[in-house]
């Protein structure tokens, strides 16, 4: 015997590492891989709109928006579904930004709804509805990307 010990603790066959897990193919892989991207793409648009408000919430939501969809569509592309072989960039843009722009309205829907069909609405539940809204369309905007964008 070369002297050699192993000293890694044992491993369960059949079963890998978390690490190589998340990043495999599978639909959970995926979908926390999704999530975190879309928590990061969340930091950039934060960032930009409390950089940007001295000129106005609107320009502000307008950059960050913009900035943040294509950091998450480009991330969706190579991190959450490893695309970049079969999907390139301006393609990915046009296909998964239109998902987005059709998330910001249903989420923009959901808020007026509420506010016209509940005027005195508080504005916990103007937030319930817009993230309901969001975690509903995130999860269509998910299959949507897997199946049709990547």
């Amino acid at each position: 015997m070369s002297g050699s010990v192993d000293t890694r603790p044992p491993r369960c066959a059949g079963r890998e590492p978390i690490k190589a897990r998340l990043r495999g193919e599978s639909i959970p892989a995926q979908f926390i891989r999704f999530v975190l991207v879309g928590g990061s793409s969340n930091v950039l648009y934060g960032g930009l709109f409390l950089t940007l408000a001295g000129l106005g919430s609107f320009v502000a939501n307008i950059v960050g928006i913009a900035a943040s969809t294509v950091l998450a569509n480009e991330l969706h592309r190579r991190v959450t579904f490893h695309a970049v072989e079969r999907v390139g960039f301006l393609q990915t843009q046009w296909e998964a930004g239109g998902l987005a722009l059709a998330a910001l309205v249903l989420g923009t829907t959901a808020l007026a709804v509420v506010n016209i069909a509940l005027p005195e609405a508080s504005s916990l539940m103007q937030i319930f509805a817009v993230v309901a809204v969001s975690a509903v369309t995130g999860a269509m905007r998910f299959l949507a990307l897997r199946g049709w964008v990547f």
